[in-house]
């Protein structure tokens, strides 16, 4: 890989530059006290010790649309080994594709050496292998800035902005896609999406939330390769799930992903969920709340996500176990049980998550006891809040009687002399049925002498 990569920069081949659009600072309007002080150092590092460096990607994007970037990647002709000998606080990364991590203070950049078209040397090195759709498995080929700009998925994820210079360096017209409102992939859409089935969620995710529209010869093969997604690690199908539920347009996204028929991939359940008139009301009324928060820089929980976008299966099978002749509350754990495992196989959901959901779920069963000590105890229990925020969405969307919602809103803000006459009185059958039994006391064992022999 170094031999060839050395090959390329003595023939002069790595920096052999095509024809690009320079647009300069008086027409992008990029401040570089706008772009990341350690992504700005970064560059500036390498350029200083003879290496081309560029902000790239999403970042470009977010700045060219007026956003701020949530995170910056940086594209270089220096190797990762170079990289790394470079910056003292970095590490290399990656296997699939090999990156360093540039560390300053809290913040990191993600550094990559320009990506270059595999050849036959390439395979055999095992620097470039596929699998058997295609889908790229090892991508450490290293060529020139052109090639790397063509390597890029979309027109408006291939520009390279220089904040030494002040310029933005467009290889594929995407200032162009920007301004059109147009999502465009570069070179053949099928070819690209089955190196990397991934692309299909991107091309939905951006366009959802940039306001982009899909182009046509972009949009045309998704539904026909929805099904490579299932080829795709379960691991980074449930990161690129995460990017859509927190990017603040995950409703939008949502819909895009339906109408794509994409959400078999992602969450093969929600099929099911939009089949029902008040399940698919529940998770879109979930979904924009969570878009809401995040728009409005509160927090969010994914736990408090997936258990939306789960219940409607979990209420499904609790129903179903009833009706076996299974109590309420074993009822509802095996239903629980059941759907996380069936969603499993599907998504890498983490385990911290499946216990906040498990959590919220149980306490739906819960919120029904009115009577006694229940409710006390209820309000101390760390997941109230998240339990009692689902249990208002249920309420919303009309899945039960808002009366309960409303009863445990005030039941929670009111005094403890109102909490005791809000109690629902129990039945004497209930009441005889909870009472504990009495425990017999045991005789008391007789004393034994033991004589000395």
């Amino acid at each position: 890989m170094i031999r060839r990569f050395l090959g390329k920069v003595f023939s002069g081949k790595l920096f052999k530059s095509g024809q690009p659009k320079i647009i300069p600072f008086k027409t992008h309007r990029i401040a570089s006290d706008h772009v990341s002080r350690c992504a700005l150092k970064t560059c500036e590092t390498l350029q200083q010790q003879g290496h081309p460096a560029y902000v790239v990607g999403g970042a470009v994007r977010d700045l060219l649309l007026g956003g701020i970037p949530k995170d910056y990647d940086v594209a270089t002709s220096a190797t990762p080994e170079q990289v790394r000998a470079i910056f003292r606080r970095s590490r290399i990364i990656g296997r699939r594709f090999r990156l360093v991590h540039v560390m300053c203070g809290a913040e990191t950049i993600e550094v990559s050496t320009f990506r270059g078209t595999a050849d036959a040397d390439a395979v055999e090195d095992g620097d470039h292998s596929t699998d058997e759709h295609g889908r790229i498995l090892r991508d450490n080929v290293f060529g020139s800035m052109e090639e790397d700009a063509r390597r890029r998925d979309f027109t408006v994820n291939a520009m390279f902005y220089d904040p030494v210079r002040g310029e933005v360096i467009d290889y594929h017209g995407g200032v162009a896609d920007i301004k059109a409102k147009k999502l465009r992939m570069i070179g053949d859409p099928a070819q690209r999406y089955r190196e990397d089935p991934i692309r299909m969620l991107r091309a939905v995710r951006f366009a959802a939330a940039r306001g982009l529209e899909i182009e046509t010869r972009t949009r045309k093969p998704i539904k026909e390769l929805a099904g490579l997604l299932l080829n795709v690690p379960k691991a980074r199908l449930f990161d690129e799930m995460m990017k859509l539920l927190l990017s603040g347009h995950v409703a939008e996204g949502v819909r895009r992903l339906r109408k794509e028929g994409l959400h078999h991939g992602v969450l093969p359940l929600l099929d099911v969920i939009f089949e029902q008139p008040l399940g698919e009301r529940f998770v879109m009324l979930a979904l924009e709340n969570t878009d809401q928060r995040i728009n409005e820089g509160k927090t969010v929980s994914p736990g408090f996500l997936f258990a939306s976008l789960l219940w409607h299966e979990v209420l499904a099978a609790w129903k179903a176990a009833e009706a076996r002749g299974v109590h309420m509350m074993p009822a509802l754990f095996q239903a629980m049980d059941q759907v996380l495992q069936v969603q499993a196989e599907k998504l890498a959901i983490p385990r911290r998550y499946g216990a906040d959901m498990k959590d919220i779920w149980a306490l739906q069963a819960r919120f029904t006891n009115r009577a006694g000590r229940r409710p006390w105890q209820l309000l101390v229990h760390p997941r109230f809040r998240a339990g009692f925020d689902f249990l208002q969405l249920r309420c919303a969307s009309r899945e039960i009687d808002p009366e309960l919602g409303a009863w445990w809103e005030k039941f929670q803000d009111t005094d403890e002399a109102t909490r005791a006459e809000m109690l629902v009185k129990d039945s004497p059958a209930a009441s005889k049925k909870r009472r504990r039994p009495r425990r017999k006391k045991k005789p008391a064992a007789a004393a034994t002498e033991i004589s000395d022999a």
